[in-house]
């Protein structure tokens, strides 16, 4: 072959592997925000006549929502070990497949206990087709100095997930019936992400599967490492903010005096925000360290919030508190990828996001349960005030694990 063959070759070769990574990113930023908004946002919508219909309370109804994520969190380490192993594409697609099986189930529950059954299958698709699996085949098909952009693609699409699914999941209910919204919503899960995940991602399968000793090394160097604790600390605490604010900002806003709309309307800025916060996360770890972003967000974020219960009382000084907090919401799914890269390199990827983000969902998934019983306790106030000063603790404790790099026995460098 000639030079100048051979390098067409390569530039086609190369071509090749640019549409594939496309194709890819593409087909995960529609499957992720179809994920969240089906098996999580939807369920906002569906609350209250579906509770009503079953004639239990929401907080039994919730109760369901809770146990999958439980659940999904239990699912966390093992999945992640098969993604190393074997890649995503099986677990993806028999994922999909389970999300729309469940949610079919759903909609012809009769009962608490069917209602419970039904959700724990919801956790374990949701461990399968969300954000953990679809980092883990960005990781392996992507080269290093496109990751960023790539995950940002999938979290900025993925963001408007509650902002398309709860309008649509309530138009359904209203024109159908909330049974009947859930067959709707169980079709697209069918339709759209089983053949996407069946097909798309066939070609993302690791070359060489990963040997069962390296699987059983990849938890203990990371155990073993000081700094992972202080980053799991430092998710643990942002994770358990964030829910908290999630579940009780509307409430606490009308303690201020603000109407239920302009409190749920106010509530709004930190989904739209946390948009823009990806997006300044993604462009500002040109020239810093994604560790100190991350840190320096998080603590702007307790600092933000912190100033609610002062300035929260007119619309502005709402505004302006939940505006810059909302910067920072998002930003969790953009930089613990990232960090974890840093740190740790690519091998075993997967298992080691699956090791934090155990920690992290357990803790989004209790925080406001805990919450509701501090703030019976000694109101809301004191609350949002513990949910800042968390976070300023997690950028702490960010800002600390680069003070303690991973010695060279622990660090594996990226493929």
């Amino acid at each position: 072959m000639t030079p100048a063959a051979a390098t067409a070759t390569t530039l086609a070769s190369g071509d090749r592997r640019g549409t594939q990574r496309r194709e890819v990113v593409a087909a995960l930023a529609i499957t992720t925000t179809i994920g969240y908004g089906v098996l999580y946002y939807a369920f906002s919508a569906l609350l209250a006549p579906m509770s009503r219909d079953l004639h239990i309370s929401t907080t039994v109804a919730t109760g369901a929502l809770t146990t999958a994520v439980l659940v999904s969190a239990a699912m966390a380490i093992p999945v992640g070990r098969w993604l190393d192993a074997h890649g995503g594409h099986g677990v993806m697609t028999t994922g999909s497949i389970l999300a729309a099986v469940a949610v079919l189930a759903w909609s012809q529950v009769q009962n608490t206990a069917q209602l419970y059954a039904v959700f724990v299958a919801i956790g374990a698709a949701s461990a399968m087709v969300l954000y953990q699996p679809a980092f883990a085949i960005i990781v392996a098909v992507t080269a290093p100095p496109k990751r960023a952009n790539a995950l940002l693609s999938i979290t900025l699409v993925a963001g408007f997930a509650s902002s398309i699914f709860i309008p649509l999941t309530g138009q359904l209910i209203q024109a159908t019936g909330w049974r009947h919204a859930l067959i709707a919503l169980a079709g697209i899960v069918a339709v759209i992400t089983v053949p996407v995940h069946a097909f798309v991602l066939r070609r993302t399968q690791p070359t060489a599967p990963a040997s069962s000793h390296h699987l059983r090394r990849s938890p203990a160097r990371v155990i073993r490492d000081a700094g992972f604790w202080l980053i799991a600390v430092a998710f643990v605490l942002h994770s358990a903010a964030l829910a908290v604010l999630a579940v009780h900002l509307v409430t606490y806003l009308t303690q201020l005096g603000h109407t239920p709309t302009t409190a749920a309307s106010l509530t709004g800025l930190l989904g739209l925000l946390s948009v823009t916060g990806r997006v300044i996360t993604t462009l500002a770890k040109r020239w810093l360290p994604i560790t100190l972003i991350a840190a320096t967000i998080i603590a702007l974020q307790g600092i933000a919030i912190a100033l609610l219960p002062f300035i929260g009382q007119s619309i502005a000084g709402a505004a302006t508190s939940l505006g810059l907090f909302g910067l920072g919401f998002g930003v969790a799914s953009i930089a613990t990828p990232a960090i974890l890269l840093d740190r740790y390199g690519d091998q075993g990827y997967a298992t080691i996001a699956g090791i934090l983000g155990t920690s992290t969902t357990i803790s989004r998934a209790t925080a406001p349960l805990a919450a509701a019983a501090l703030a019976t306790g000694i109101g809301y106030r004191p609350l949002i005030l513990v949910a800042g000063a968390a976070c300023l603790i997690a950028g702490a404790a960010l800002a600390l694990t680069q003070h303690l790099p991973p010695d060279a026995t622990t660090r594996r460098t990226a493929c």
